[in-house]
């Protein structure tokens, strides 16, 4: 039976906000395999990342064994401008489904950047500073991201490249400049101005790039510039702890109504949102204290989790940055320029990668065109605009609550709202003139991509 009184916002206040990270590895009976260094066919060691990455990023990063790791004050200060961010029951969609289940989602679009990404930016941001570092390179995707980090970079007094897929530069002028605004420096990518992104244009002329893409060139400028380190949006273990203040957010919240989830879905492009949505609740269910359904949603024209193979690959296109066993397309496939930007990747993230391979995580793929008809029968009832990403989770939450309408199941649904779409506008018109395809990889097209898996030694039980 539906429980009315439960507010349509659920807000916590400062005192409830998280004071530590969830590291949900500390739960995992199976511990993802470590990066490995391409030359040596080893494990990576922390000098090994010392030239890309901050060094407490790094600590965070080989962290396997504290569940929770505190968050410095400096860093909780600056989440107070945007955080708590509020649990919605979405009485209105519920409506208009006409649905026995109760939907939640978890709004992440209430800062400028619109999105969740503000939440690892600033950690990150902050550590480059503490650590003495005057600037910072990055890659963005869909835009919110290089937003997001340019925001923290100003706020810490740090410099700041962002190689942003050029094709989504192309499609989102003004996301781009917001991120100028910030006194961020956008190059498309892949571009003229680095090593990677020429080898990348004279083997693929007039691509519109890839996330892949843009961190090859990010790390190559990182690692030529004096005192200056590459941080990213997704994908890497730091930056999903960093994610989870959303979901301790949502369970807090939840078991202050007494309100437990049967499902809880999130898009999938590197998996950073996902894992960070899921990452307390997961940890229950890893001692065997709840059985949520985990689901996430991954454009079909990027289907790392349902298609790719699990197996060693580089992070980027160029082959500059350490080996992850990871779900992978490869390290050379080229999505399509669909319009969920920051879902164009080739690999997931190493931690719902063997989460995935244990079990503990369903992975579906939606289309575009239905993913838009999500988002717009969403942003009719609900008022809020979402973004392309996060409509995938918004279609599979949809799909569930019709399915409970059939069966009379009565199940209680999470999603995570990641951020809004109102910098996603040229989308939208592509939608509403009809004009939107949908685009999914062929047998051949997925095995290009294979082709680009490293044969190396510790993949030769793999491929």
């Amino acid at each position: 039976m539906k429980n009315n009184s439960i507010p349509y916002k659920i807000y916590l206040t400062e005192d409830e906000m998280p004071k530590s990270w969830y590291n949900v590895k500390a739960r995992m009976k199976n511990k993802h395999a470590p990066f490995v260094n391409p030359k040596t066919q080893k494990p990576c060691t922390k000098d090994d990342l010392k030239s890309v990455f901050c060094d407490e990023c790094i600590e965070q990063e080989l962290n396997d064994t504290d569940e929770f790791i505190e968050i410095p004050q400096g860093i909780r200060d600056f989440y107070k401008m945007f955080r708590p961010s509020p649990l919605v029951r979405a009485y209105f969609l519920e409506r208009l489904l006409d649905t026995p289940a109760q939907i939640y989602y978890k709004f992440e679009g209430n800062n400028t950047s619109g999105s969740h990404k503000l939440n690892s930016a600033a950690a990150q941001a902050y550590y480059a500073k503490k650590q003495g570092l005057k600037s910072i390179t990055t890659e963005t995707g869909a835009g919110q991201w290089g937003t997001a980090l340019a925001m923290a970079a100003a706020f810490y007094g740090l410099n700041l490249d962002v190689y942003m897929v050029k094709v989504s530069a192309e499609q989102k002028p003004h996301r781009r400049e917001v991120i100028r605004t910030y006194g961020a420096n956008v190059i498309p990518s892949p571009s003229d101005t680095t090593n990677a992104g020429r080898k990348i244009l004279a083997e693929f002329p007039g691509t519109g790039g890839s996330l892949g893409c843009a961190i090859s060139e990010a790390v190559e400028k990182a690692t030529k510039t004096e005192s200056c380190r590459y941080v990213l949006g997704s994908v890497l273990d730091h930056v999903l702890l960093h994610q989870t203040v959303i979901g301790q957010e949502s369970k807090i919240a939840m078991d202050k109504y007494g309100i437990t989830p049967d499902v809880i879905i999130g898009c999938c492009g590197g998996g950073s949102n996902f894992g960070g949505l899921i990452a307390p609740f997961m940890g229950e269910r890893l001692c065997g204290k709840n059985n949520i359904e985990f689901i996430g949603v991954e454009p079909a024209s990027c289907p790392s989790l349902t298609k790719g193979k699990f197996a060693y690959d580089y992070c980027d296109s160029a082959r500059t940055t350490p080996m992850a066993k990871m779900y992978t397309l490869g390290c050379g496939f080229m999505p399509s320029p669909s319009h969920a930007g920051g879902l164009r990747y080739h690999g997931m993230s190493p931690i719902i990668s063997q989460l995935y391979r244990d079990g503990y995580i369903k992975a579906i793929t939606a289309e575009q065109s239905a993913v838009f008809e999500a988002a717009v029968m969403f942003a009719k009832c609900e008022g809020i605009l979402p973004a392309p990403e996060s409509s995938h989770a918004i279609r599979a939450a949809i799909d569930t609550a019709v399915e409970c309408k059939k069966t009379g199941e009565k199940k209680t649904v999470l999603f995570g709202l990641t951020g809004t779409g109102y910098f996603d506008m040229s989308a939208y018109k592509k939608y509403n003139d009809g004009a939107m395809s949908d685009v999914i990889p062929t047998d051949a097209d997925l095995q290009k991509g294979f082709d680009t898996i490293p044969k190396c030694k510790v993949n030769e039980d793999i491929l």
